[in-house]
């Protein structure tokens, strides 16, 4: 597995098939090798070269425990080191949860390295909050409840989950959780981006309608995948591919 090192970090990744670039970054509780078990890198590499990263954090990645090594400069930037070193000027990029909320800032802060950005599932108008605000109001929980243990829960209920999770440790997996949790949404600066941008989530999913307004407002693309909750905006591949591959291949945003 190549090695990208920037900020004294080391970040994993690896490379599939021949053709224009594309990042493939997982959500939170996933590594790189989750875009091929659910159907995504084969279908790209087809036609792409398909670069997917572990996380800073999970994974073959290094996984430090200081919050401030996970803001979301620090997410692009280690975005922009895996492209160095995989020699690569510029790259599509397609994340989801996380993943999405890292390519933000890879617009935000090296837009020139993107050619154009996939989001899946991450409101870029308030952030993390509008998934912590569902999940205590769905476990009729107060507002100032921890969500980190819940979500943390339910992620060790799917053991390719729970694998990547206990091969971390605690304080760094808690570490950059706390850094999406309160990383403030990007609206005002992502809508003045000039990168073409296809945003999407499953219309059972707390992010779905603050996507979907965020697209309206500024003439992004936009799809939803039907009655797909969190999970089920990711999982679904099959129905997901058909939106995204024009648009890879230099289409216009939905």
């Amino acid at each position: 597995m190549p090695i990208a090192r920037r900020n004294g970090f080391k970040v994993a990744y690896e490379v599939f098939g021949d053709g224009p670039p594309v990042v493939l970054h997982p959500g939170m509780f996933q590594v790189g090798s989750h875009w091929s078990r659910a159907g995504y890198t084969s279908a790209l590499a087809a036609a792409h070269t398909v670069i997917t990263v572990d996380p800073l954090g999970l994974g073959g990645s290094d996984a430090p425990e200081d919050p401030a090594a996970y803001a979301l400069a620090r997410r692009a930037e280690y975005v922009t080191a895996v492209l160095d070193d995989a020699g690569v000027d510029r790259a599509a990029y397609w994340g989801y949860s996380l993943g999405a909320l890292t390519g933000y800032g890879v617009a935000l802060y090296a837009p020139e390295r993107l050619t154009r950005l996939v989001a899946g599932a991450f409101d870029p108008i308030d952030g993390f909050r509008t998934a912590v605000d569902a999940l205590l109001a769905h476990f009729g929980l107060p507002a100032d409840t921890d969500p980190y243990p819940l979500m943390k829960q339910g992620a060790l209920a799917d053991p390719e989950l729970a694998a990547v999770i206990e091969a971390v440790p605690p304080v760094a997996l808690r570490a950059n959780f706390a850094a999406i949790r309160y990383e403030p949404g990007v609206r005002a600066r992502l809508a003045d981006t000039g990168v073409p941008m296809l945003m999407y989530a499953g219309t059972a999913d707390p992010w779905h309608g603050p996507v979907r307004e965020f697209a309206r407002q500024t003439g992004r693309g936009f799809f939803s995948v039907p009655d797909a909750d969190h999970l089920g905006g990711w999982s679904r591949s099959a129905e997901i591919l058909p939106h995204v591959l024009p648009f890879l291949a230099g289409g216009q945003e939905a």
